[in-house]
């Protein structure tokens, strides 16, 4: 089978960082096996003594060495699980690391293209299954690989005919083992991918609880939930059915072994080719490989699972960002925020028609650009594009006379305080969500200088904790106009040399929005500013305003000039003052 079907091997860069570990681990499974071997030959040699007439006196000195044999060997055992399974702990936190940080790598148009549930479920469900391949599915193929090896030879030395006529049914696992293992491989990756399934309900409900609750969705959804976990449950169903049958056929062999040793073997003894003491201590190897037969089937299962999880980890890991800085990429020595476009056409991937076409500007630093339009003219787009969440193509944005995409990514970012028009707070206190652009650094005057610019101090000098209010899950105690107005303090906090903000006083009232703006009067005078608005009172100051009509430049100009033009700005303009009479009186 081929590569793309067993991914487990890809694993192994990750077990040699941990090969001494793995070493001394395979050291304690090969002396618990050996330890344990010795266990059936004393027996042999006590059931001989017995029929010879062992002394009373010894009884005693082979017991406790039945006994010290049995600690010695539990002993290397405790050793050789934690060792192992701690291995397969580690790893588990490396390819954990490396998957997240695989994930933070990945731009917008992947993570849009698949569920937050899903990506959770390989995170976890998936990783779980791999870390089980780590840790019992290496210790017990190692300790059925070498108990089978050791016990075997020891079986061929002691009577080579029996040891091959007790072993024709044991040669059956290994056929029903391959039978079964693509069933098992294939039913468990349709388990995960039902549970992914159930991960993007539930997590969709949870996120969305308003929209459910507001429509009185409840019933409807938990039905869609139910029917999703009953198709999970059935999957399971089927894959238990498999095992069901597997197993009992490996303990079928297993016995079939066991019959042909009794009836063979205990002629031999009748016929006197072979002492009792030696068929007990037959018996007794043959009773050891009975755990390493089970085992295998064990082992196929977790490594058929463990393969089709480890196949939707790499479905993501193998999955290149498509953007990334470009090899040698470096930033401009003295950082101003100058800006240009050329020529800018861009469609976003898979799709044919252009959401921008043939833009050209020039924004000087320390200026301001506003833009805009009607819904779905291409601001968002055009906005996005300058920090590179969706890639421009090469040539087309220019940052202090270099090419946004020969800039090394973190730097270009790192120089951009961006607001976007979906506002999003992480479940932390006010403070950390300020502070997130830089939080190592960032001093208590910092915080309070950036909660001043967008106004929301008043509010935070309201709440009981003050900046280490805790604002739950998107910022779900907040209001629309707080969430927007801590976004932008999070943008201006970090001191950017660009600042874009993308609709982002949509949710505050007017008049908190003109001193929002006074306040960001004095920190834009030194930056360049992109301003994305629907309110003409927000961008009338602007250096610079485009009006956006089916992703090309309609009008550009300052506020008075557009106005001169009497176009679609100065409608615009017409509907919101008419729009401002009409709810004053």
């Amino acid at each position: 089978m081929n590569k793309e079907k067993h991914p487990l091997p890809q694993l192994l860069p990750y077990l040699s960082r941990y090969r001494l570990k793995i070493i001394l681990g395979f050291l304690m499974v090969l002396l618990t096996v050996i330890v344990g071997l010795v266990q059936p030959r004393v027996l042999g040699y006590v059931v001989d003594e017995l029929q010879a007439g062992i002394a009373k006196e010894k009884l005693p000195f082979y017991a406790a060495l039945i006994t010290g044999i049995s600690f010695i060997e539990g002993f290397f055992r405790f050793w050789m699980r934690k060792i192992l399974i701690g291995v397969s702990r580690d790893v588990e936190f490396d390819l954990r690391n490396d998957f997240f940080s695989h994930i933070q790598m990945m731009s917008l148009s992947f993570l849009q293209s698949r569920s937050t549930g899903d990506i959770m479920s390989r995170a976890t469900n998936d990783l779980n299954a791999v870390r089980f391949v780590l840790g019992p599915g290496i210790m017990y193929s190692m300790h059925t690989v070498c108990l089978t090896i050791l016990a075997t030879s020891i079986l061929l030395r002691m009577n080579w005919k029996l040891t091959l006529l007790a072993y024709i049914p044991l040669a059956l696992v290994s056929v029903t083992a391959k039978s079964f293992g693509r069933q098992i491989h294939d039913r468990f990756k349709k388990i995960q991918e039902q549970f992914s399934a159930i991960s993007t309900h539930m997590q969709e409900n949870i996120s969305g609880i308003r929209v459910v609750k507001s429509f009185a969705r409840e019933k409807s959804e938990i039905d869609a939930f139910k029917k999703l976990n009953r198709e999970y449950v059935r999957r399971n169903i089927s894959l238990i059915r498999l095992s069901g049958l597997f197993y009992p056929l490996m303990a079928a062999f297993i016995g079939m072994s066991s019959v042909v040793l009794l009836w063979f073997g205990g002629r031999q003894v009748i016929e006197g080719r072979l002492t009792l003491g030696d068929f007990v201590a037959f018996m007794g190897y043959l009773g050891l490989l009975t755990w390493p037969m089970i085992a295998i089937g064990r082992v196929i299962n977790i490594f058929q699972r463990g393969s089709a999880s480890m196949g939707r980890l790499l479905e993501i890991l193998h999955t290149p960002p498509q953007i990334a800085s470009i090899p040698g990429a470096t930033a401009p020595t003295n950082i101003r925020g100058a800006m240009e476009i050329r020529n800018l056409t861009f469609r976003y991937p898979g799709t044919k028609a252009p959401v921008l076409e043939n833009i050209n500007l020039t924004i000087p630093p320390g200026t301001t650009l506003a833009i805009v339009g009607h819904t779905s003219s291409g601001k968002s787009s055009l906005v996005n594009l300058i920090p590179r969440l969706f890639d421009p193509p090469p040539g087309t944005i220019i940052v202090d006379g270099k090419d946004v995409r020969d800039w090394p990514l973190s730097e270009l970012r790192r120089n951009i305080g961006y607001v976007p028009q979906e506002t999003f707070l992480f479940s932390d206190t006010i403070q950390e969500n300020i502070a997130f652009g830089n939080s190592a650094e960032m001093t208590g005057s910092e915080l309070e200088w950036a909660s001043r610019i967008s106004q929301i101090s008043g509010d935070i000098e309201t709440f009981s904790r003050k900046m280490q209010t805790y604002i739950g899950e998107r910022g779900i105690t907040l209001s629309g106009g707080q969430k927007q107005r801590i976004a932008i303090s999070r943008a201006v906090a970090i001191h950017p040399k660009i600042l874009i903000f993308d609709d982002s006083l949509s949710n505050v009232d007017t008049y908190t929005e003109e001193r929002i703006l006074e306040e960001l009067t004095k920190v834009m005078k030194d930056r360049t500013t992109v301003l994305v608005s629907h309110r003409i009172s927000t961008i009338k100051n602007a250096h610079q305003i485009i009006v956006l009509r089916n992703g090309t430049v309609a009008e550009k100009g300052t506020h008075d000039s557009l106005m001169a033009q009497d176009g679609i700005y100065a409608d615009l303009y017409r509907k919101q003052l008419l729009e401002e009479e009409l709810n004053i009186t």
